[in-house]
């Protein structure tokens, strides 16, 4: 992404790992378009330790997404977190769109332990509602299938220590439930199980994600909007599929898999294009909310009797006007198909 325009894109074999990537890909932007020196911005999927090191040695940047739950540093910075040192991070235009109570998103920087790392913790309330939920369904669902096999050990239908241990992994094991729930078969061969010690922890991050940068330039909202442009990006491809309707298409042929990323590609840089107008033209709409918007012009077909077929085109919505006098768009009739097509298979 150069200045929110999306500018290239790399399609590896599915059997790549992320991290891999990393220094083909930065090699390859310097060559074909020239940079000095470039940031990188990326997830925990794309961070390794010698990703960060082989982008200091070549003079380059970077503000990455590091990982949770594999951190042994992160409870250390939770716990110089200071609830007076907050800094309020502004919303994105998804956001204003919830009329009432929109979420909060804050950030705070803390000491990283590393002169040449800076660590910042964000607080999201809407990334909040959705872990917890997330997590109450799931436990929920543990919880039940655990009652269910006490009551089995309970009832005398299973006996066997080993099966009811086995029995008990089944149900844990999956999702990470040991995250939440630890059982016990004693020596009376009663099965129990009770919530956690690490639940707590997992309460704790709930909401929280963090940034490290090398950047002593950034403020930690400029850190924290660099960063977003990435959840940006993938926001956008996952409205190509969902949003645009392109949907998961499965091809044997590998010039197709890549012909269907370039459409995906192309179709994101319309989405951009798109965000561009409405922001120009003061509109507060997302590039979702317009699309939505626009699905309501219709082009209508009908034939009254004893007149020919005639055709025109529904307005749609006010908020699709809106829309399409952000984009300068008048004549809504579409245009009419070339006259010499003849039998053209497409």
């Amino acid at each position: 992404m150069v200045g929110g325009w999306p500018i290239a894109h790399h399609v590896w074999p599915g059997n790549r790992l992320d991290h891999t990537t990393v220094p083909e890909v930065v090699g390859d932007l310097q060559k074909r378009f020239g940079f000095g020196r470039v940031v990188f911005v990326g997830d925990r999927g794309m961070v390794t330790a010698e990703n960060l090191e082989s982008l200091k040695r070549s003079g380059q940047g970077f503000v990455v997404g590091l990982n949770r739950r594999r951190n042994r540093a992160l409870k250390g910075w939770l716990d110089c977190l200071d609830d007076t040192q907050w800094m309020d991070c502004p919303v994105g235009i998804n956001a204003q769109e919830r009329k009432t109570d929109p979420p909060r998103t804050r950030a705070q920087e803390v000491p990283s332990g590393d002169p040449e790392l800076r660590v910042i913790v964000v607080d999201s309330e809407e990334r909040r509602q959705y872990e917890q939920a997330m997590r109450q369904r799931s436990m929920d669902r543990t919880r039940q299938k655990l009652e269910q096999l006490r009551a089995r050990v309970a009832s005398g239908r299973l006996k066997d220590r080993d099966k009811i241990v086995k029995a008990a992994e089944r149900v844990v094991g999956k999702n990470h439930e040991e995250r939440y729930y630890a059982y016990e078969v004693n020596t009376q061969g009663a099965f129990e199980f009770t919530e956690c010690a690490s639940l707590e922890h997992e309460k704790r991050i709930e909401g929280k994600y963090v940034i490290a940068t090398a950047e002593k330039s950034l403020s930690v909202l400029d850190a924290l909007a660099i960063y977003k442009d990435l959840a940006d990006l993938e926001r956008g491809f996952r409205h190509l599929k969902d949003v645009l309707a392109l949907r998961p298409i499965y091809h044997q042929i590998e010039p197709r898999v890549r012909a269907h990323i370039f459409v995906a590609a192309l179709a994101l840089l319309v989405q951009r294009l798109l965000d561009r107008r409405l922001q120009e033209a003061g509109i507060d709409f997302s590039a979702t909310r317009a699309l939505e918007a626009l699905s309501t012009v219709r082009q209508v077909t009908f034939r009254v009797e004893g007149q020919a077929q005639r055709s025109g085109v529904a307005g749609g919505s006010p908020d699709a006007q809106c829309v399409l006098k952000a984009l300068k768009v008048r004549d809504l009739r579409p245009p009419t198909p070339p006259a010499d097509l003849g039998d053209t298979i497409m």
